[in-house]
């Protein structure tokens, strides 16, 4: 719980104004004491702080789902200007950069005859669609010839981080998420490397290659390097699950984060890592007492971009 500010400070009225900046908009939503639009302006200036600390580490995390959508290029935009440090996400993450780096997914309704979609090969993520031909298709047509340049270099059972970095340096186009991770070295660490088609392709490689392996320990140890090393760590983290947790479980054994901006849809009162706001992770040692932190709910599609274009 946060003690009452002696001073109080009065709310102030959003003034639009034509040609006005994200970032003016986000410094009016500060001061405008308004339920989620103050949390965004919190976050942004949270964010600015942590970039501006020169020692300071940023970790970056969030699930697959929104790189089906156009925020993969907010994403990718900050990988390119090298807001972030490290990043932790989930296997999807590969299979939908890759996938919309070669192919196309399209518009749809939360509403469409799902029977119908499937009887027709197309698969619906949500207002999103993914033809067969433009997911499982073309990333088992592109990725194991990938796979199999990467273990005939004699690189194998490396980290997943190494292998990922691998596969980006292999995609030309600047669309690309692993591309700029690749480019800037900015390490991708994938805890659950198994859950999805990316993972999928790497088991059906081994069928004809039984001495191609993955060592996920390996990531653990290079997590662990970073993190011991570092003076001070931020992150932002969209959405909860694996990812999330994976960054505020490794800052934990540098006694917690000093800086936190969580984005989710999520609900507390369920228990669920993603519905627990960030105050909660300051009991279990992962967010320290005296860190800034802020959690923004809303649909990070929205939020997302507002955050990022106050700050770019």
């Amino acid at each position: 719980m946060r003690a009452l500010n002696k001073d109080l400070e009065p709310v102030i009225d959003i003034d639009l104004k034509p040609g006005m900046t994200i970032k003016e908009l986000s410094e009016q939503y500060l001061r405008s004491g308004g339920f989620t639009a103050k949390k965004l302006g919190m976050a942004a200036e949270i964010m600015r702080e942590m970039i501006a600390d020169e020692d300071a580490k940023i970790f970056l995390s969030f699930p697959a789902c929104i790189i089906a959508t156009g925020t993969r290029g907010v994403i990718r935009d900050m990988l390119k200007s090298k807001m972030v440090d490290i990043v932790i996400t989930t296997c999807g993450m590969v299979d939908h950069d890759l996938a919309r780096t070669w192919k196309k997914y399209y518009h749809g309704d939360f509403l469409l005859d799902d029977k119908e979609l499937y009887r027709k090969g197309i698969n619906r993520l949500g207002n999103v669609l993914v033809p067969n031909e433009s997911y499982g298709v073309i990333l088992e047509e592109r990725l194991q010839p990938m796979i199999d340049e990467i273990y005939s270099s004699g690189k194998n059972n490396c980290s997943v981080r190494e292998l990922v970095f691998e596969i980006g340096k292999r995609i030309e186009s600047e669309e690309s998420i692993l591309h700029w991770a690749s480019k800037n070295e900015i390490p991708i660490f994938i805890p659950g490397p198994t859950d999805g088609s990316f993972g999928a392709q790497l088991w059906s490689y081994r069928q004809t290659h039984p001495k191609f392996g993955i060592d996920v320990l390996k990531d653990e140890d290079e997590l662990a390097e970073i993190v011991f090393k570092t003076e001070k760590a931020g992150a932002l983290m969209i959405g909860g699950g694996i990812s999330k947790h994976h960054v505020i479980w490794w800052n934990q054994f540098r006694d917690g984060l000093d800086w936190a901006v969580y984005l989710t849809t999520a609900e507390e009162w369920d228990g669920s890592l993603s519905g627990a706001r960030v105050r909660e992770a300051i009991s279990w040692g992962k967010v320290k007492e005296k860190a800034r932190e802020v959690t923004v709910e809303g649909d990070a599609t929205i939020t997302l971009p507002l955050l990022i274009g106050s700050l770019l």
